[in-house]
Order: C-alpha cells, then structure tokens, then sequence
C-alpha cells in the first residue's frame, strides 16, 4: 500500500524557503591549463601513490578522465562536528584540470607541484583559468546554465536504484553518480574553453610580435628580420594550427568522454550548454580566421627569406664567374707573354 502525504501550505512555504536558501548558497568550479597534454597514465600513478581514490563512484571514464575527490576540511568551509565536505577535481589528458569547490590554495599545490612531472610542454607562466558559479537543486531532476551560474539538479528520482549511489571514499556524504557524471561533463566543456584561452593568448602573442609587417610594407621599407626569426616564427603558428585542429578535441563536435559515457544521461546536451554559454564555436572560428591572417604574414616572411636566398644564391653565382673570368684573363695574358718571348729574343 502506498502512502501518501499532503503537505500543508506552511510546509510547502518552508519547504521553498529551503529550496530558496539552497539556491542562493553558490560554490565556484574552476578550470584550469596549465600544460598543453597530461600523460593521463602519469596522473592516475601519482594521484594515487599520494594517496588519492580514483573514480571514488565507479565512472569507468577513465582514461578519458581522472576523478578524484579532495576533502574541505578549513573553516569557513564545514561547521565544527560536521562532516566534512568534499570537492571534486577532473583532470583532462588536453592539459586542464576542472575543480569544483576547491580552495585556491589547494589547486595551486595540485597543479604546480603535484601533477607536473606528468605535464607535457607545461606553461606555468601562461596559466590560463575560468570560473564560474554552481549550485545544487534539489528539486530539478535536471541541470542547467543560467546566467554564469550552473545549476545542477539533484533531486532523486524514484527510478534510482541503490546501485546509483556511492559513499564517499573521503568520508563525505553519499553521493548520485548522475550528479558526478553531470559535473564530468560539464567539466568537459570548461576545460575545452579554457585550452582555448591559452591557445587565444598564443595566437594574440605571436600577432603582436609581427604587427610590425605590415606597417613597414605598407610605407616600402625593407624587413630587418633574421633567417632564425623567420623559421622561428613559422614554427610557432604551424605548432598552434595543429593544437587548434590536429592534437586536440577542441574542433571535435563531440570528444571520445561521452562515447564512453552512458547515452540515456544526456551528457552531451551539457556540454554543448558550456559551449553556447562560453562562445565556444564562435571563438573557435574567429581563432581560425587570425590563423589565416598569421598564414599571410608567415608567407610574406617565407617569401621574404627565399628571395634573400635567392639574391645570396645570384652573388656566388656571379662571385664564381667573376673568378672564372678572372683565371681566365690570367691565363690569355700569361699564353701572350709566351707567345712574345721568342719574337722578342730574335730580334
């Protein structure tokens, strides 16, 4: 027999006042890029030689990514006698590290000293980060952007079996891995743009090194570039091309993580909800069009060095004629002068 409950309007007032109050309460995730790849096997080995649990809810994700759980254990963070609460951080083998209710100080340690012998070509000096707010309702069975706010939807569904909660390794509350998948792609799309960021700060670094081309073709003046500065500088755009569409899921319409994930969540959905929120697309194709802006000036400096290649090439060439015609005169002038002797000496 079922039973049912009806809940008088001072309840449903207090019940939403709540609900209101638990809205309001908003937690930071903040994606971070601090290398342009993580060796993903690398992580997995130090996080949990650190003594990390990883994939505490039984994802199966991995290695598309490592998830681990980090306790909240400073003040204001839990009250005395609470337990302790926990945060969640997602390391993508793109380089970026998404963490949610995390400290500052925490994520310093991780990313700068804990997982950098597993970082590929780090760049701690161009550390790119993005955040933005997030909160848990518990009366929406789903999640949602508004704003720069994440809401996550919590609420229990009376479908869920057991299996789909887990007691947190770390000692915090029992968790749904619905929740944990939503943040997983969330995640996803954050770190996404936060690659993208760095690669934006790249492209926008190697522009303002050649701004100077145009200007001085414009008013005919000769480029005082050197043959290593040009290489140089077609090496560093070939290498953001291929980041941009080659080595990395940032043009990809959807990454290999929601391949592997369960397609009845409809993780996708929130991924593409980070794009649309953070112009993903949009800069994705303005980064492109800069591209091929840099491909011209790059093709200005390649031409630029053929032809001084081309001149070095004209003055050897007319160096060793020049030689040539001179061994030549020499020996005319030397086969005269034998000719002569025997007129001279008969005379």
């Amino acid at each position: 027999m079922v039973q049912r409950w009806q809940r008088s309007s001072e309840d449903t007032s207090r019940g939403a006042a709540v609900n209101h109050k638990a809205l309001t309460q908003t937690q930071t995730v903040t994606a971070y890029c601090a290398a342009e790849q993580y060796d993903i096997s690398h992580v997995a080995k130090i996080l949990k030689n650190a003594g990390y649990h990883l994939d505490p809810y039984e994802t199966g994700l991995y290695p598309q990514v490592v998830h681990i759980e980090v306790l909240n254990n400073t003040p204001p963070r839990r009250a005395e006698g609470a337990s302790p609460s926990t945060g969640d951080v997602f390391v993508f083998p793109s380089g970026a590290l998404v963490a949610w209710d995390v400290s500052e100080s925490t994520m310093s340690f991780l990313v700068g000293r804990t997982l950098s012998p597993a970082a590929q070509h780090p760049h701690p000096n161009q550390l790119e980060e993005e955040d933005l707010e997030y909160t848990e309702d518990p009366t929406r069975d789903n999640s949602a952007i508004k704003g720069d706010t994440i809401v996550l939807g919590t609420k229990m569904q009376s479908s869920d079996s057991s299996s789909s909660f887990f007691k947190s390794p770390s000692g915090g509350d029992t968790r749904n891995i619905d929740t944990v998948l939503t943040k997983i792609a969330f995640s996803s799309g954050l770190a996404r743009s936060t690659k993208l960021a760095v690669l934006e700060t790249l492209l926008s670094s190697y522009l303002s090194s050649t701004s100077s081309i145009p200007r001085l073709l414009s008013v005919g003046g000769r480029l005082p570039f050197t043959r290593s500065f040009i290489l140089q500088k077609t090496g560093q755009l070939l290498s953001l091309r291929a980041q941009l569409n080659l080595y990395s899921e940032l043009t990809d319409s959807l990454p290999d993580l929601f391949w592997d994930s369960p397609h009845e969540k409809g993780l996708e959905g929130y991924y593409d909800m980070v794009g649309r929120a953070l112009d993903t697309n949009v800069r994705i194709k303005v980064l492109n069009e800069k591209m091929d802006y840099a491909q011209e000036i790059a093709s200005v400096l390649r031409q630029q060095l053929s032809e001084r290649h081309g001149v070095r090439l004209e003055w050897i060439i007319i160096l060793l004629i020049t030689v040539e015609v001179g061994f030549a005169v020499r020996q005319e002038v030397k086969e005269w002068r034998e000719r002569q002797e025997p007129a001279n000496l008969g005379e």
